[in-house]
C-alpha cells in the first residue's frame, strides 16, 4: 500500500478521527486548524485513544508512538501544498467549504485529490466554478470515524471516473467499506436517517414518550445500538439540525424532512449534546 501525505482540514471530532484512521494505516497526516486550542484537544484525543488501544492489546507501545508521530498539527493552509490527498472536515456551512476549496485548488498540486467529508451538501455546488472540478469528491465518514466501517464516496457532476475509482480504492485501503453514491441531498445514510430522528422528535413533542423511553424501546425492541436521542447527543445536535435543514431545503421543502423546533431551540441555547455537557441527556457528571 502506498503511503500518502494527507491533509485533514478541521481538527474537531471528525477531523481528528479521520486523521487517526489515516495515520493508523501508515500515512503521514497534516492536521490543520486555525484554532490552536482545537489542535491541542485533537492531540489529546489521539494520545488517549492510542493509549486505550495499547491497554486493550490492539497495538504495541511502539506502534502507538509511531502512529502518533505521523500526525503533525499545522495552522497554515499553505503547508498542504505537497499533499497527495486533502480531506476537509469543517462545519456544514456551504460558504465556508467553498472558500476552503477555492484556496486548495490554487495551493495543491493539480493531481491532488480534494475531498469533503460533508454529510449532506452538494459536491457539485462545492466544486462549482473551481479549476479542475474532476478531482473534487465527497468522502463521508461516520462518527466515530475510527470505529464506523462505512464511508460514502460521492461523485459530483464533474468528478472524473478515474478519480472516483482512486477515492474508492483509498477508502478500501483505510480498511473501510465504501459505497458509491450519486450527489443527491443527504446522500444515502443521512436521507434514510432523517425520518428516524424527525419521528422520534415528533413523538417527544406530542408527549407520547420521552427521550429515555424512546431510546430504550429502540434498543430493546428495535435492536439499535443507540437510540435517536443518544445518537443526536453523540453527533452534536447542531450538526444534526444543520443536516436536516440542508436535506429539507434541497428537497424543495418536502414535508417529511422538515426540521424540528425542539432541535432549533436547543441549538440556540447551546445545548448541543456531549460536547457541551448537555443535550437530551446531562453529561455534566
Amino acid at each position: 500500500m502506498t503511503a500518502y501525505q494527507i491533509g485533514v482540514i478541521g481538527a474537531g471530532t471528525m477531523g481528528a478521527g479521520i486523521a487517526l484512521v489515516c495515520a493508523s494505516k501508515g500515512h503521514r497526516v497534516l492536521l490543520l486548524d486555525a484554532d490552536r486550542n482545537v489542535l491541542e484537544k485533537a492531540q489529546a484525543y489521539l494520545q488517549a485513544t492510542l493509549t486505550r488501544n495499547v491497554e486493550k492489546g490492539r497495538m504495541t507501545e511502539q506502534e502507538k508512538e509511531a502512529t502518533y508521530a505521523r500526525v503533525s498539527p499545522v495552522e497554515d493552509m499553505n503547508r498542504l501544498r505537497g499533499c497527495d490527498i486533502v480531506i476537509e472536515a469543517v462545519p456544514e456551512r456551504l460558504a465556508l467549504k467553498k472558500s476552503i476549496f477555492a484556496s486548495l485548488v490554487t495551493i495543491c498540486r493539480e493531481d491532488a485529490l480534494l475531498l469533503t467529508n460533508t454529510s449532506s451538501l452538494s459536491i457539485t455546488e462545492i466544486a462549482g466554478g473551481l479549476k479542475h472540478p474532476e478531482r473534487i469528491l465527497g468522502l463521508h465518514f461516520f462518527n466515530p470515524a475510527p470505529v464506523m466501517p462505512l464511508v460514502e464516496v460521492i461523485r459530483g457532476k464533474k468528478s472524473s471516473t478515474e478519480n472516483v475509482n482512486r477515492v474508492y480504492r483509498f477508502a478500501e485501503e483505510l480498511g473501510k467499506v465504501p459505497v458509491l453514491v450519486e450527489d443527491t441531498p443527504g446522500f444515502i445514510v443521512n436521507r434514510v436517517a432523517r425520518p428516524y430522528y424527525n419521528e422520534a422528535l415528533r413523538i417527544m413533542s406530542d408527549r407520547v414518550a420521552g427521550p429515555k423511553q424512546i431510546d430504550r424501546i429502540m434498543k430493546k425492541a428495535g435492536g439499535f445500538k443507540m437510540g435517536p436521542f443518544e445518537l443526536q447527543d453523540m453527533i452534536g445536535i447542531d450538526i444534526n439540525f444543520a443536516t436536516t435543514e440542508s436535506v429539507y431545503t434541497n428537497f424543495f421543502y418536502e414535508g417529511r424532512f422538515k426540521p424540528s423546533r425542539i432541535q432549533q431551540r436547543m441549538v440556540q441555547a447551546g445545548s448541543l449534546g456531549r460536547k457541551t455537557g448537555e443535550g437530551f441527556y446531562d453529561y455534566s457528571k
